[in-house]
Formats: C-alpha cells, sequence, structure tokens
C-alpha cells in the first residue's frame, strides 16, 4: 500500500463499506485462533505415529486426532505431565497431567484430569480418527497444555482405575507445540 493509499484507508477507516468499495483491508483485524499439534512417535518396538491438532474455539479446545499402526480396538489417549519423550518407553512423559489434583475418569466427567481425553478407537487396518471439543482444555496461561506430552496407550483405559485408567504400556509419545 502507498503513502496515498495509506492516507485514504485510515480517513475512511470509519466508513467500512468505503475500504471494502476501494479493495482495502478491513479496519478490523481477526486475530487467528490459537493453535497447537502434537506430533506422535512409536516407543521403542511399537509402530504407532500420527497427527493431534488442538485449536481454541469458542467452545473450547478442539481436538482432532489421525493415527496409524495401532492394533484394532480401543487405546487410552491421554495429555502427560510432561513434554519429554526421551525414554524409549514414553515414560519420560511423567503421569497425567493433573493440575487440578482431581481423579482419573472420562473424558464427558467434569471432575477429571485435565489431561484425561479416553480412548481412541483403531478401525481393521490400525487407523484410528476422533474430533470433540472439550472445556477443560487450555492453550495458554497456568493450566495450558502446550510442552505437554502426549501418549497413546496399548490398551483399553477403563476410564475409573486410578491414577491411569490400565491402560498399559505407552505406545506412542508426543510433545504438544503451539504453531506458529
Amino acid at each position: 500500500m502507498n503513502t496515498k493509499s495509506k492516507i485514504l484507508f485510515y480517513t475512511t477507516c470509519n466508513i467500512l463499506t468505503m475500504g471494502l468499495l476501494l479493495g482495502m483491508p478491513s479496519c478490523e483485524q481477526k486475530s487467528k485462533p490459537l493453535e497447537a499439534v502434537g506430533e506422535l512417535s512409536p516407543t521403542e518396538g511399537n509402530q504407532v505415529k500420527g497427527t493431534v491438532t488442538f485449536t481454541e474455539t469458542a467452545d473450547g479446545v478442539k481436538v482432532v486426532a489421525d493415527l496409524t499402526g495401532l492394533e484394532p480396538g480401543k487405546h487410552g489417549f491421554h495429555i502427560h505431565e510432561f513434554g519429554d519423550c526421551s525414554a524409549p518407553d514414553g515414560t519420560s512423559a511423567g503421569g497425567h497431567f493433573n493440575p487440578d489434583n482431581a481423579p482419573h475418569a472420562s473424558l464427558t466427567d467434569a471432575n477429571r484430569h485435565a489431561g484425561d481425553m479416553g480412548n481412541i478407537v483403531a478401525d481393521a487396518s490400525g487407523n484410528a480418527h476422533i474430533e470433540f471439543t472439550d472445556k477443560m482444555l487450555m492453550l495458554s496461561g497456568e493450566k495450558s497444555i502446550v510442552d505437554k506430552g502426549l501418549i497413546v496407550h496399548k490398551n483399553m483405559d477403563d476410564l475409573k482405575t486410578q491414577p491411569t485408567g490400565n491402560a498399559g504400556p505407552r505406545e506412542a509419545c508426543g510433545t504438544i507445540v503451539l504453531r506458529k
């Protein structure tokens, strides 16, 4: 935008239709929603991998996961307290992310770990896809899931056994990072 155009834009900014007629940018600056991603890699001896995105919406954080290399059936799916996947078995990610010191429970329970995302279900080919929106997850602030671990377990989460849901070994680990 040249100087003459900038002057015209700023003097007509209150008249939105004028700016639109001239093909100029809108006076309103819409902010892009905060988004984070976790790239899952297999732990030692496993083949599970995939991508999980987290996007802030007016209703909470939308979670979209696509995974491959799973055995068919349900697998525990959790956010863990550390974004450290250096241990071959993924244990360096620590326990479930639980800033409120709540009991382990289902994704739909109000009193649960912030990291409790229930189960992800793999089809006969070992692929899994899930989408949901969670009001408990946050991408900024004291209870942010950014820089936390993301784990897929070998077994189904029973949604009740404390503190892990009896979901078994960790088949994949990733770190949740902000998308730029």
